[in-house]
């Protein structure tokens, strides 16, 4: 669609609307997509061939962006283009003066400047993603304003969600229902979502009709206010019903509903622990269950937790494929973070690839890469991070001992059997019985 706009306003010489569209898009982008998709991206989620293609969208996306903003931002978009055409097949073509020289590639062209603006595919434009992505975006932007109302944190989760859209198509619901539904979960943080159907719309909203002044002040001329007490007075169901017929009688009066009334819908269900939102055009409506029982509050502090660790994950200078272990220590008589811990494995697992362990159960030759003291929940926890090691059973032997810490985790497989030499006697040592590749799969494999 951004291509195809670019092409229609600069035929028309109007150039001044394509760098808002442009600046427009790049939020998208980067606030929505790379968002939304940054486990995909990363490699953490999905298919080796599901990241391969998340990867490809975002670099023929910005191939695309760079070639369209290469008129009005030259010298970063050649800056940009010089990264990007080296994944070009057609990059080998550019020596030997092949950079200079026609047809212009993407890759093998020196600059971007010598590339035309890229042509858009009408077949590929798809109105129906379009509205089910714009749905999701005002979807997620409501349920944020509503946890900022109750002071609720993005790492502390909600409930449900439930949202009511004002005639959705088949197509959007199934998108919200399908693809879509990850997203708004992960996004929002959010333990389960409920779009209310037509039929049970009446315990959720209300139905408001408005006159469209613009249309029947001409019409109505000072009947206008009774009109308007008239339609504000109605019940749900009847306005419901006045807009299934099309059209709706005050009087001697009969009022189109398409073209001469404005609806809105208002959350009405009672209760404190909803809080909700809507758009100003009354379309959607969302509310959230802001109750906060234990497990949200422990889930909330798992959350906590992770985001601590990825900063020490970060200061210590790790790429995102390097393991580490996790380790904490808590004051004396609190298990706040322990019991946190032990009801979100699975958060753990898949943010970090492991889940923390009590320092007790360090190994003494882990390297520690970083570690730091957090506040998790109201309380003190000091975390450590270190690099995998093996983790051995108690009464191990000396000698056993000795040749397990120096062994790479890395290079055992789980449940392998070692055949060693030590001193002149033999040793078979079996992993998950007498080591294990790390703390977390000890205390996994007793707790088994």
């Amino acid at each position: 669609g951004l291509i195809k706009y670019v092409h229609e306003e600069m035929s028309a010489y109007r150039l001044y609307t394509v760098m808002p569209a442009l600046v427009s898009y790049i939020n998208q982008l980067t606030n929505w997509y790379v968002r939304l998709n940054r486990d995909r991206l990363k490699g953490s989620e999905g298919s080796e061939e599901d990241t391969d293609l998340a990867l490809q969208v975002l670099y023929n996306v910005l191939l695309d962006v760079t070639q369209l903003m290469a008129p009005f931002t030259p010298f970063i978009t050649e800056f940009f283009y010089q990264h990007l055409r080296k994944l070009q097949p057609s990059y080998s073509e550019r020596v030997d003066g092949g950079g200079t020289s026609n047809p212009v590639k993407a890759g093998k062209s020196d600059s971007v400047h010598f590339l035309k603006l890229p042509m858009y595919d009408e077949s590929r434009l798809n109105e129906n993603v379009v509205h089910a992505m714009s749905t999701l975006q005002n979807v997620v932007e409501l349920a944020r304003t509503c946890r900022e109302k109750r002071n609720i944190s993005l790492r502390t989760p909600i409930k449900s969600l439930t949202i009511i859209l004002r005639n959705p198509s088949v197509h959007l619901l199934d998108q919200l229902n399908g693809p879509l539904r990850g997203y708004i979960l992960s996004e929002l943080n959010a333990w389960d979502i409920n779009i209310v159907g037509k039929e049970d719309e009446m315990n959720w909203v209300k139905l408001t009709m408005l006159p469209n002044f613009a249309v029947l002040g001409k019409k109505l001329g000072k009947k206008i206010g009774e009109v308007k007490k008239y339609l504000t007075k109605m019940s749900h169901e009847d306005a419901a019903k006045a807009l299934e017929t099309g059209h709706v009688s005050v009087g001697d009066i009969t009022i189109d509903c398409k073209t001469e009334i404005l609806t809105k819908l208002s959350f009405c269900r009672e209760g404190d622990m909803w809080e909700s939102g809507q758009t100003d055009a009354g379309d959607i409506v969302v509310a959230i269950d802001c109750t906060q029982d234990e497990s949200i509050l422990n889930a909330g502090k798992a959350r906590e937790f992770i985001s601590h660790v990825q900063q020490l994950r970060k200061s210590a200078g790790l790429d995102i494929t390097d393991s580490v272990e996790v380790f904490f220590t808590e004051d004396d008589g609190i298990s706040s973070a322990k019991k946190a811990i032990e009801e979100n494995k699975d958060i753990f697992l898949g943010k970090l690839r492991t889940y923390p362990v009590s320092k007790d159960l360090m190994p003494d030759w882990s390297v520690v890469l970083d570690q730091g003291s957090f506040d998790v929940g109201g309380s003190k926890v000091e975390i450590f991070i270190s690099r995998p090691a093996i983790s051995v059973k108690e009464g191990i032997l000396e000698a056993q001992l000795q040749f397990l810490s120096l062994m790479d985790p890395n290079e055992v497989e789980e449940n392998e059997t070692i055949s060693c030499v030590i001193d002149g006697e033999s040793h078979l040592l079996v992993e998950g019985s007498d080591f294990w590749k790390s703390a977390a799969r000890m205390i996994s494999s007793n707790d088994v």
